[in-house]
């Protein structure tokens, strides 16, 4: 079990050290802010659609190492994917990292159950969910973080 927990290390710190898809997209379909309060941690994810596919997924910001690879695999694993399929992949990805998920689900996560190790620490879980809650303020067109009629960023509190 420990090696399997020093792999999952690894893969967090390698892509906090070199993001994936850490850029800003050029002109983005649809774009959404997200803030951390607790420890600072900011997102800002872009996206471009076509259809009801993410043709690309981009993310910039700042914060702590689960923050910035927890959004670095996110973007990687989505892709190509269709906004149910993003849906799904957040409430599984959710249910992880909150302890909800049974360990034969962590299987189907690929790279991502990295942070299943999160669970147990529940002031990281805001860190590793906060791209994930950014993205469903861009998949639901909340433009520039604005939800429920605020004008405020997207915050995981």
């Amino acid at each position: 079990m420990a090696d399997l927990r020093d792999m999952y290390q690894e893969v967090i710190l390698e892509h906090a050290k070199a993001p994936r898809n850490y850029r800003a997209l050029e002109t983005p379909d649809r774009k959404a802010e997200g803030f951390n309060p607790l420890c600072g941690d900011r997102c800002t994810i872009y996206l471009m659609m076509q259809g009801d596919v993410i043709d690309d997924i981009s993310f910039q910001g700042s914060g702590c190492a689960i923050s910035r690879a927890s959004a670095s695999m996110m973007t990687q694993s989505l892709k190509g994917k269709t906004t149910r399929e993003a849906e799904e992949l957040f409430q599984n990805f959710h249910n992880m990292v909150t302890g909800r998920n049974h360990h034969d689900q962590e299987a189907q996560m690929g790279k991502l159950a990295a942070l299943a190790g999160v669970s147990a620490f529940p002031t990281r879980v805001k860190c590793a969910t906060l791209a994930w809650h950014t993205l469903q303020a861009a998949l639901h067109d909340e433009r520039e973080g604005e939800r429920k009629g605020e004008r405020e960023p997207i915050t995981t509190e």
